[in-house]
């Protein structure tokens, strides 16, 4: 349906004009629609393919779900400290992640649990041998040389590590 030709009476064209926009304003709603689907799957660990079908409204309750499940913020009263906030946003980015990790099934469940207990550990503070994690994402710091360590023992045959 294309614009009219003559501008008449303004009511005329109003009512000419109405279909074509309420046709926009659906294909906008539709496609951020798609998007929000697009977005929100994957943080809920489910896979596009097997919810194709999924209707509107499930789209915006699952995201309404998943916004709900996210740690409310304090406001600009009651900000916290950047250091509070840095392990804060760890600590919460740790909980997404042992929902996800396991759903998503990328990595064995095995060295899943491995990598939640490592990051939990950082979390803590701690390191596996006791000590503090300290601010080990920033370079090494420089170590006395000391004598080779003894090599790592040989992985079992068919698994594959990245590392």
């Amino acid at each position: 349906m294309g614009l009219p030709r003559r501008a008449g009476d303004p009511a005329e064209l109003r009512k000419s004009l109405k279909p074509l926009l309420e046709k926009r304003r659906r294909a906008r709603i539709n496609a951020s629609l798609r998007q929000l689907k697009g977005l929100i799957l994957p943080l809920l660990g489910r896979e596009s393919s097997h919810c194709s079908k999924l209707e509107k409204a499930d789209i915006l309750e699952m995201t309404v779900r998943f916004l709900q499940e996210l740690p409310a913020s304090s406001g600009p009263a009651a900000a916290p400290a950047p250091s509070d906030s840095y392990g804060e946003g760890y600590r919460a980015c740790l909980a997404r992640l042992a929902r996800v990790l396991p759903a998503c099934r990328v990595l064995e469940p095995a060295v899943s649990a491995r990598l939640l207990e490592h990051l939990r550990r950082r979390a803590a503070g701690t390191t596996p041998d006791g000590g503090r994690a300290g601010d080990s994402c920033g370079p090494p710091a420089p170590s006395p040389p000391a004598a080779p360590a003894p090599a790592p023992p040989e992985p079992p045959r068919g698994l594959w590590r990245p590392w």
